[in-house]
C-alpha cells in the first residue's frame, strides 16, 4: 500500500527543492535543483522567471516518489521577489528579485500615505517594486504565485504571507486603501487567501509532465522564511526558533500579532496564530572577526557553561544594532578582554545569549506569547558548549529541530490544506 505524502515545492535564492512528507512528519523523499544567480542590470537586481519553472521540472525530474501517493503540494517562495504577467500568465519581464533596491520616488509615496506598522517600507520594498513596473502587464504576482500559477493554469491567488511586504494589511485581511492613495491599483495584485488554503486542482497536463496523480491538490504557499519555521516543527505558541548565523534571526509563534516599526518587527498570519520575529547584528559574524575556525574548534570543548565568566559584553562587528535595542550609534562592548582567549570566547557567546533572551523578552513586552520552548537553526546549533550557555539565559527548554528544509515547512502546510493538523 502507497504511504500518502504531500509535496514542499521551496524556490530557493540558489535553486529548488522539493520535500515528499507522510502524515507523520517524516520526510520521505528530497529532490533538489539549481537556479543560476539573478542578473545586475543598471545597479537592479533581475532574473528570468523562466529559470524557476525550469528548475522546478528539474527537481521533480529527480525526486523518487516510488511507493508514495502525493495529495497536495504547496509551494513556497523568496519574500518580495516580484513580477509582471500578461493575460495569459506569461512573465512580461524579468523579475524583480527580493533584494532588488526600489525606486525612491515610489517609496516616499508610500511612506507619505502608508501606516508606519506596514512591512511594505524599506529600501527593497517590493510594493515600491510594483509600482514602477505597473503598466508592464495585467497582473503583478510574487514568486510563490507565479508557480503556483502554473501548476494550476490560474494566476490569481496569492498568499497572505506573501502578500505582506507588498502592503497587504493582516489584521483586516486585505489591501489597504492606502496603497490606492500611493499611486498603485492594488486590483493589479492576486486575491489573497490564507497561507494552507486549498487553491485548485493541478492542471492536468502539468500532473502527467511531473509524474504526479491528476487529482492533487494545490494548496496556497508561504515565504521562504516562514516556511523555515515551520520545518522547525515549531507550532504552539511561546515556540521560539533562533537562527544562529552570521546575524542573530528570532522568529516565535505567538497569539497576538506585533508590529514594532522602530525594531524591524511585523507579524505574518498563520492559521490561529502569528509569526513574529526580529533580528539582532549581534552573531557569527563579530566571532569570526576574532577567531578563526582553526581556534573555534580548539577553544569549544574548553568552554565550561556551568562557570560563568562576569564578563558584561554586547558583541557587534561594527557600531549599531536594530533589536532588542535599536540604536544606530550603539558601540560595540568587548572590553575588558581577559589574556585566555578561552574566557575571551566564552564571554562573548554569554554576551550573545543575553541578547537573545532580551529579545524574546521585548517580544513579550510588545505584546506577543511568552517564549516556552527554542528550536535552533543555523551554524551554531552544532555548538554545545553556546546551546548550554542559551538555555541557561533563556530558561526554557530545547526541542529538537525537525528540519532546516523550507520545502519540508512548505509540506507540512500542504497538509493543514488537506484538513490534516501540522
Amino acid at each position: 500500500m502507497s504511504a500518502e505524502v504531500t509535496l514542499g515545492v521551496d524556490i530557493g535564492t540558489s535553486g529548488v527543492r522539493i520535500a515528499a512528507v507522510d502524515a507523520g512528519k517524516t520526510v520521505r523523499a528530497m529532490a533538489t535543483a539549481p537556479i543560476p544567480a539573478p542578473l545586475t542590470v543598471n545597479g537592479r537586481i533581475r532574473q528570468d522567471p523562466a529559470l524557476w519553472w525550469d528548475a522546478v521540472l528539474a527537481a521533480f525530474g529527480k525526486l523518487d516518489l516510488k511507493g508514495l501517493a502525493v495529495r497536495a503540494l504547496a509551494v513556497d517562495g523568496t519574500s518580495g521577489t516580484i513580477l509582471a504577467i500578461g493575460d495569459d500568465g506569461a512573465p512580461a519581464g524579468l523579475a524583480s528579485m527580493y533584494n532588488d533596491p526600489c525606486g525612491k520616488a515610489e517609496l516616499a509615496r508610500i511612506a507619505a500615505a502608508a501606516p508606519r506598522e506596514t512591512a511594505a517600507l524599506g529600501g527593497t520594498s517590493p510594493l515600491a517594486r510594483a509600482m514602477e513596473i505597473q503598466g508592464r502587464g495585467a497582473r503583478i504576482l510574487h514568486q510563490a504565485d507565479w508557480i503556483m500559477g502554473r501548476l494550476t493554469g490560474h494566476s490569481g491567488v496569492t498568499d497572505e504571507n506573501n502578500a505582506l511586504k507588498s502592503g497587504y494589511d493582516p489584521v483586516a485581511r486585505q489591501w489597504p486603501a492606502w496603497i490606492a492613495a500611493a499611486g498603485f491599483d492594488p486590483a493589479l495584485f492576486p486575491r489573497v487567501v490564507p497561507a494552507g488554503t486549498m487553491v485548485a486542482g493541478i492542471a492536468t497536463k502539468i500532473a502527467r509532465q511531473l509524474g504526479l496523480p491528476e487529482d492533487v491538490a494545490v494548496v496556497a504557499g508561504t515565504t521562504d522564511g516562514c516556511a523555515a519555521f515551520l520545518a522547525s516543527g515549531a507550532a504552539e505558541p511561546g515556540d521560539g526558533v533562533t537562527s544562529l548565523g552570521s546575524t542573530l534571526t528570532l522568529k516565535l509563534l505567538t497569539l497576538q500579532p506585533v508590529f514594532a516599526p522602530d525594531f524591524g518587527i511585523y507579524s505574518h498570519r498563520i492559521g490561529a496564530q502569528w509569526l513574529a520575529g526580529g533580528a539582532s547584528n549581534t552573531g557569527g559574524a563579530v566571532l569570526a572577526s576574532y577567531f578563526s575556525p582553526e581556534q573555534l574548534t580548539r577553544l569549544t570543548p574548553l568552554l565550561d557553561p556551568r562557570r560563568p565568566t562576569g564578563l558584561d559584553y554586547y558583541p557587534l562587528a561594527k557600531p549599531g544594532e536594530r533589536f532588542p535595542v535599536n540604536d544606530p550609534d550603539l558601540p560595540p562592548r568587548l572590553e575588558p578582554r581577559p589574556a585566555d582567549d578561552r574566557l575571551f570566547l566564552q564571554g562573548m557567546l554569554e554576551g550573545i545569549a543575553r541578547i537573545e533572551a532580551d529579545a524574546y523578552a521585548k517580544l513579550e513586552a510588545l505584546g506577543a506569547s511568552p517564549l516556552a520552548s527554542i528550536r535552533t537553526a543555523g551554524g551554531g546549533a552544532a555548538n554545545a558548549a553556546w546551546t548550554a550557555i542559551r538555555l541557561q539565559a533563556l530558561g526554557v527548554p530545547a526541542r529538537p529541530s525537525l528540519s532546516e528544509h523550507a520545502a519540508v515547512g512548505a509540506a507540512l502546510l500542504a497538509w493543514r490544506g488537506t484538513g490534516h493538523a501540522h
